[in-house]
């Protein structure tokens, strides 16, 4: 919910929430987005099965403007060791499909799995078949990350010329990143006739991920000239979206990643910096406050009050009110007590934070840690829930181990540490440090994040957090079967 939130706040026209019929989940957070977002089109992806186009059908139920996106592989290989049809047998199921999702629903995407590895003349020959059973929009997947640009390019002429009916329907283009090409071969669409890219965040997807979207919109529209198109995305909240899918996913892009890397910004050549000194245009293309990236300090300190801070996270794209402004200022007061200084982005750091923390369960009253490097490294914690604390001591390899075993002592729901990733949010040697983690219970895995100047603080806050946040899914979970009377 918080992605679509922000993906709908950011300008996206179709957000695709999930697989309806993959599992109770995905069907779940469609039904839920579905209800929540109207300014975008909400889109639930589906096989070329009659149970899974009416599954996503039923998720999509609530939605203002909805899609459904039926798919099916058409490369010989795929159709040999994956699906074991024959073309026909595919080109059968493709416009069946298409045809009973017009029927439920007036916008229906059709994907080719695997098109640009697959036969020329077939693809236009299923293209057609789905055209005339009622498809909207034609997505030309570059599946594996496989074409070379000018072939791409060429796969979407030869669509759009030679298909009856493609002059009718938007063609869209969905590239992988395995060699390093999706956001060129997704331009390359662009100019060959394509008006929608499928693309993410960070570039976040299966292997080396997807076009990222940060990357098309920004060259859309530096070069605008150039390729005719632009998008009505927001690009002033880019930054703050990029940065809440780092803290959800826990992948944090590479530093000198184009557009949101950290180093996207920085100049560390002299005659770079004699040039941005003088004018910013000479090796920058872009504003960084274009994308929402913040520029200098906050003017607020120790003796702030709410409301200053309230006006500032609304300039950051953040609302703040009621109970949230007052624990967020709780966060900033403290901070302020342990910074100098205090950032753009400390704040938005601690806003993020926030926003996961608002339903926090137990919460960390204090812990205590005894570590070196000839000794087995001891912690002593202490969390409270409704006024009542509880207290463990644990030892672990590393001060950082002793806090989350104190924590499994005290939850009595130990959990194994799947990933961990620590941040400065911000320069010298009082910064921010901002640790994400990913935690597993049995089945249930979870993220956490904390940010502290102590960085052994900020990881037994975001172990906590995500230990919370099982917590709660688990009882939601027995909630729900007691609901249903198992």
């Amino acid at each position: 919910m918080e992605i679509a939130r922000a993906l709908e706040s950011l300008g996206v026209d179709v957000i695709e929430a999930g697989f309806a019929a993959a599992s109770k989940g995905d069907f779940k957070a469609i039904s839920a987005i579905s209800q929540a977002v109207r300014d975008s089109v909400v889109c639930s992806l589906a096989r070329c099965v009659p149970e899974d186009i009416e599954a996503a059908h039923q998720a999509l139920a609530g939605a203002a403007q909805k899609r459904i996106h039926v798919f099916i592989a058409t490369s010989p290989i795929h159709m040999e060791y994956k699906l074991h049809m024959a073309p026909d047998a595919v080109h059968e199921a493709a416009v069946r499909s298409v045809a009973q999702a017009r029927n439920l629903c007036e916008d229906v995407e059709f994907s080719l799995e695997d098109a640009t590895r697959s036969d020329r003349d077939f693809i236009c020959r299923i293209v057609e078949g789905a055209i005339r059973a009622g498809a909207t929009t034609i997505n030309l997947p570059d599946t594996v990350g496989y074409a070379a640009v000018t072939e791409y390019g060429s796969l979407i002429r030869d669509v759009r010329e030679h298909v009856p009916g493609a002059d009718k329907v938007i063609l869209s283009v969905h590239c992988h990143n395995d060699l390093g090409l999706a956001v060129a071969n997704s331009l390359e669409g662009i100019r060959a006739g394509a008006r929608q890219v499928e693309c993410t965040l960070n570039g976040l997807g299966e292997r080396a991920g997807n076009a990222p979207l940060e990357e098309i919109v920004m060259n859309l529209r530096t070069r605008q000239q150039f390729y005719g198109c632009d998008t009505r995305i927001e690009t002033r909240h880019i930054h703050r979206a990029s940065r809440m899918i780092v803290g959800l996913s826990g992948m944090e892009p590479a530093p000198n990643k184009p557009v949101v890397g950290a180093n996207a910004f920085q100049h560390q050549s002299g005659i770079h910096q004699h040039g941005v000194l003088n004018n910013r245009a000479t090796y920058e293309v872009m504003r960084p406050e274009d994308l929402g990236i913040p520029q200098g300090s906050l003017s607020l300190g120790k003796l702030s009050g709410s409301h200053a801070l309230a006006d500032r996270a609304r300039q950051l794209g953040y609302e703040l009110s009621g109970e949230a402004l007052q624990a967020a200022f709780l966060r900033f007061k403290e901070l302020a007590d342990r910074k100098r200084e205090i950032t753009d982005k400390d704040v938005m750091a601690l806003l993020r934070e926030q926003r996961l923390h608002r339903d926090a369960g137990m919460q960390l009253f204090s812990f205590q840690i005894f570590s070196g490097n000839k000794m087995t490294s001891t912690a002593t914690v202490t969390l409270e829930k409704d006024g009542e604390t509880k207290t463990r001591a644990a030892c672990g390899d590393g001060p950082v181990e002793a806090c989350f075993n104190a924590v499994d002592a005290i939850t009595g729901m130990p959990c194994s540490l799947e990933s961990y990733n620590l941040k400065a949010v911000t320069e010298g040697q009082d910064a921010l440090g901002e640790v994400t983690v990913r935690v597993r219970h049995g089945e249930d895995t979870m993220l956490g994040r904390g940010v502290s100047t102590d960085i052994l603080e900020a990881s037994c806050l975001s172990y906590l957090n995500a230990v919370n946040r099982l917590i709660a899914h688990r009882e939601e979970l027995a909630r729900g079967e007691d609901a249903s009377g198992r």
